[in-house]
């Protein structure tokens, strides 16, 4: 294998993959690298459904490995919410941070503390040409707080406390949400099981 496509136009995700990839002589190409692909409309139930279509699609239509992901906030006394739909939350406006983060505090006014337990998710899907397809799902444990705070990070960032934490991931250096993040643990469960898919992918393509 030559080269991964990682499916977002993120500049951000594509370096988080390029180490990894690097180590294994993989060049790593993105969606800023082609204009073949056009917006995929998200649309399944679940992380795992949205990382994988975007995976399959892409995929079929450049006929590389391509991986993908899905991510959100799950909270418990919302009942998973916000979810698939954490860039939405507020509204049609994909991204509006300020606006999701107020309706999410609205949604828990009251709560007490051990009641406000949340959840970031990151779903990864690899697509490989033989039709194999592979997800891992990484989380990190934490609670919402009651008022914004920090200036680093994006989205809820500012409302989350990590589990064992005092401050929000808001306040978390880069170095350190890299660290902790619910997709630094998608990355480390895809780097123990990487050879095996990629041998599971070989097999299938040789049948």
């Amino acid at each position: 294998m030559k080269e991964v496509m990682i499916a977002t136009r993120n500049q951000g995700k594509v370096s988080e993959f390029e180490q990894f990839f690097h180590e294994r002589g993989i060049q790593v190409k993105s969606l800023l690298d082609t204009t073949e692909i056009p917006d995929i409309v998200e649309d399944g139930l679940t992380f795992e459904a949205n990382a994988i279509k975007k995976a399959v699609t892409v995929a079929e239509a450049l006929g590389i490995t391509v991986i993908s992901d899905d991510s959100g906030l799950e909270v418990d006394a919302l009942d998973g919410e916000p979810g698939i739909y954490s860039a939405r939350y507020a509204g049609d406006e994909k991204n509006n941070d300020d606006a999701n983060n107020q309706k999410l505090l609205k949604a828990l006014e009251g709560k007490a503390e051990e009641q406000r337990t949340a959840r970031f998710v990151c779903v990864l899907a690899a697509a490989f040409p033989s039709g194999v397809i592979k997800t891992v799902r990484g989380t990190a444990e934490g609670r919402i707080a009651e008022t914004l705070s920090g200036t680093e990070g994006f989205g809820y960032d500012p409302l989350f406390i990590l589990k064992g934490e005092e401050r929000t991931m808001a306040h978390l250096t880069r170095a350190e949400k890299n660290q902790r993040s619910h997709r630094a643990d998608a990355l480390r469960q895809l780097e123990g099981l990487w050879d095996e898919w990629v041998l599971e992918h070989e097999e299938e393509a040789k049948s």
